[in-house]
Parts: C-alpha cells; structure tokens; sequence
C-alpha cells in the first residue's frame, strides 16, 4: 500500500484557508487546475511509496517512538507559494525547526524499517492546494501549464490561526482510478501517535 507520514491540521485552520482557496477558484485558468481535496489536506512529513504489508509493523513501531521522541509545538498556516508551475501551496509558520526535526524522525524511522528512501532533501513544509493537469501524449504537452504565479499572489497574506501539531500520523494514499474525469486521490489515516507520547 501506498504510505506516508503527516501532520494533519484541525478543522477550523482548514476551513480558513478553505476560505481563501474558494476565492482562488474565481481567478481566471481555475478551472484548469486540480483542486485537491480539503478532507485531504495535510502537511507531509515524508513519503514512503508502496511498502509490503510485512514491513508495515516495523514502520509503526518506529513511528511510534519517533512520536514519542517529540513535543507538541504550535504553526499556523499562513502565506502561500508555487513550485515552478507544477504545484500551488499554502506556507506554514511557527516552529520550523520542530516540524524539520519530526520530518527527519519519520524518515530515519522508515529507513531503519528497512524503506529504500530517496535522497534526503531539505525539508519544506507545505500544504497543497493544486497542481496543474499533466496531460503529455509522447512527450509532447497538449496544452500550456496554466500560470499559478497569480494564485500564489493570492495567497500573499493569508495568516491562519496558530493550532498545535500533537500527532505524527500514518496515511494510506488510493490514488485516483485511471482514466477518470475529475477522480482524485483518497487519503485514509491508518495510524497515529500523540507526540510525547
């Protein structure tokens, strides 16, 4: 199954930014975007790919004391940002450095559960918002990336209310059904520990 770690923000720092991002929607090339899922949100500590049901217990177990090796500290979501014209983003403030450090633990711990990772690169913490339609028939793009410039601008501003990350959790991706229009990914939260235990 297809897993990652998370930090999954409450619901009223959700329906914020569910606020500005329906803004968003009324900006021109909105509609050519996929919108995720706000039931989906979430700030992703590290991403595991496909493990094999026999790891998975050495995963958590892992998890579980990488949970309990850390404090609960307070962000906030505010501010916004691109990658390139690829993927649109809400920022995140507040204490950087503890959500760097629980990343970094969520990682070793599944590498330690014998995970090939991939190279380990900076942490950056975020929360996307949408992504531009990838639609390449051999290797030739059928239409232009819409320009999410104007839509990180957007987010210029925003500042959520401060809330307290208390919870590494473990979330199984299903990832939308080939060929479907407008089908997106599902999350489901299989595992979660209070940090601090």
């Amino acid at each position: 199954m297809r897993l990652f770690a998370a930090v999954l923000p409450p619901e009223p720092a959700l329906a914020e930014l569910g606020e500005r991002v329906d803004a968003l929607h009324l900006l021109p090339g909105a509609d050519t975007l996929r919108w995720t899922e706000r039931t989906g949100w979430h700030l992703t500590l590290a991403f595991y790919g496909e493990v094999d049901d026999g790891v998975r217990p050495e995963l958590e177990t892992r998890l579980a004391r990488a949970a309990h090796r850390h404090h609960p500290h307070d962000v906030r979501l505010a501010g916004g940002g691109r990658f390139g014209d690829r993927a649109l983003w809400a920022g995140v403030e507040g204490d950087h450095a503890a959500l760097r450090r629980l990343a970094d633990s969520a990682d070793a711990g599944a590498r330690r559960a014998g995970i090939a990772m991939d190279r380990h690169r900076p942490y950056h913490p975020h929360l996307t918002v949408a992504r531009n339609r990838s639609t390449h028939t051999h290797a030739t793009p059928t239409h232009t990336p819409t320009r999410l410039a104007p839509f990180a601008e957007g987010l210029t501003g925003f500042a959520g209310r401060d809330w307290t990350v208390g919870a590494l959790s473990l979330v199984r991706s299903h990832p939308p059904a080939p060929g479907v229009p407008g089908e997106r990914p599902r999350y489901e939260v299989v595992a979660a520990w209070p940090l601090g235990g």
